[in-house]
């Protein structure tokens, strides 16, 4: 991918998910906390052909999708069921059937709303819905998800494209802003206002017409989409790889259920706001709703994990004069007691000579700056991989502190090589931190020029 030294570094928006709108599948669906297909293939294009490709924390199949087209077998997994879908129906091949078919009963949906005579899909449970949809807008999305179950059959290539379309039309219909990193609402005079006869029928079938656009260029390699805890890998997990990319949560109390609620209410993978907090307290960084109250009560298993590094950063975010500090030192410590498990776990899955890029990104609690990069680099370290690097990508938003990273490194040895160097459950890190300057970039111009302008076509 394009590097620069840390002071030249650019907020590049063709490296978050606002370049993946365009680029087919990978635009069917948004997820504000998405990072590019562009960094997915820049990177696969400075490895050799791998093997096996593997990306540990799914989302929206951004890895998954991007080596599949490469022609790469690959695996992912995913914690959330509803991204499970999603990454099942993005990787999945459609044939010529599918689509036409697709787009018959989209003709046959859309004309039995015309007749007026649908029972309504019931209002989604979800808080303050009147906030998401206007009246008419709402209406309308009952009787469409009723006409898509009507004239499909649950299980199905046509079901699961009308779905997607739908998950598009939700979202192009509601009041929802995605004007920056977090998820906000429009404005009462900014709320979108329809001729209800036309206009909501019309934003469906563009969006069905783009949904079976990507549909038709369908990828040529193998890709399993895995349910799963990225904390128990060799659990479910029984392939060797030798090239993980991904982009785990980061330690920035971003909640993927945030944004994800509409989707998984109206498919039903959500029926109470319960559910979605203890979905988010399963994964990793999670603090939606019930989430957060238990993290007031949650102890760190030192005999597990125990990082002096964190030591005096989570003692200066639980400051007494923080007012939810202590909370938030307790996320954090989570987060990476939880980071600790999936890197252990990761390493009995991996080829030799595997190599694995993070990417990740710094925070703030407090005026607090949180090295998220330099922790990580330093769980692989004890871990022991080989070749740990960090190098700077991209800053997030206009303030200079806080930045992209991918946190690269190989695995030269097998497990059980491996196995003597780091016995038991506990590793202590211990010693000083290295400065921010020595830890960021050390390999700025070592991607190469050939990515340096452009990303790959997909093949």
């Amino acid at each position: 991918m394009t590097t620069a030294p840390q002071t030249q570094l650019t907020q590049r928006a063709d490296y978050t998910h606002k370049y993946n709108t365009r680029t087919g599948r990978h635009g069917w669906l948004r997820l504000t906390p998405a990072y590019s297909v562009k960094i997915v293939e820049e990177l696969l294009r400075t490895v050799d052909a791998p093997r096996r490709v593997l990306d540990p924390f799914c989302g929206t199949a951004t890895t998954a999708l991007s080596a599949a087209y490469r022609g790469y077998p690959s695996a992912t997994t995913e914690i959330n069921p509803f991204l499970v879908w999603l990454g099942r129906a993005k990787t999945a091949t459609y044939s010529d059937a599918d689509i036409a078919n697709t787009l018959d009963a989209c003709a046959a949906a859309l004309a039995l709303m015309s007749a007026n005579d649908l029972p309504p899909t019931p209002v989604p449970p979800l808080h303050n819905v009147e906030r998401w949809w206007v009246p008419d807008a709402l209406s309308f999305l009952q009787r469409l998800r009723t006409a898509i179950e009507t004239v499909t059959e649950g299980e199905t290539a046509t079901h699961t494209l009308l779905s997607v379309a739908f998950c598009r039309t939700l979202i192009s219909l509601s009041n929802a802003s995605f004007s920056h990193q977090s998820m906000s609402f429009k404005a009462a005079g900014a709320q979108l206002s329809f001729d209800v006869g036309h206009d909501l029928a019309a934003v469906f079938y563009e969006d069905v017409k783009f949904v079976l656009d990507g549909a038709a260029d369908n990828p040529r390699g193998e890709c399993t989409v895995i349910e799963g805890d990225a904390r128990t890998l060799p659990d479910f997990l029984n392939e060797r790889f030798d090239l993980v990319i991904t982009s785990p949560p980061y330690a920035n109390r971003m909640s993927y259920i945030r944004e994800l609620r509409p989707y998984m209410y109206w498919l039903g993978y959500l029926t109470k706001a319960r559910d979605a907090g203890e979905l988010d307290w399963a994964s990793i960084g999670g603090t939606w709703g019930v989430a957060t109250s238990r993290l007031t009560d949650w102890k760190p298993d030192r005999d597990a994990f125990a990082c002096s590094m964190l030591d005096g950063v989570l003692r200066s975010i639980a400051h007494e004069g923080h007012a939810n500090g202590g909370l938030l030192a307790n996320y954090v410590a989570r987060y990476f007691e939880d980071v600790w498990h999936h890197l252990k776990g990761l390493r009995r899955v991996l080829a030799h000579d595997a190599q694995v890029h993070y990417i990740v990104g710094n925070s703030t609690f407090y005026g607090v700056l949180l090295p998220v990069e330099r922790v990580y680099a330093w769980m692989m370290r004890e871990l022991g991989f080989d070749n740990v690097d960090v190098t700077a990508v991209r800053k997030r938003n206009s303030k200079k502190d806080l930045i992209e990273f991918d946190v690269s490194a190989t695995w030269s040895g097998s497990w059980t090589e491996r196995q003597s160097d780091v016995s038991g459950d506990r590793k202590e890190i211990h010693g000083p931190a290295p400065s921010l300057a020595t830890a960021s970039l050390t390999k700025a111009a070592s991607l190469g020029t050939s990515c340096c302008s452009t990303s790959s076509t997909t093949q």
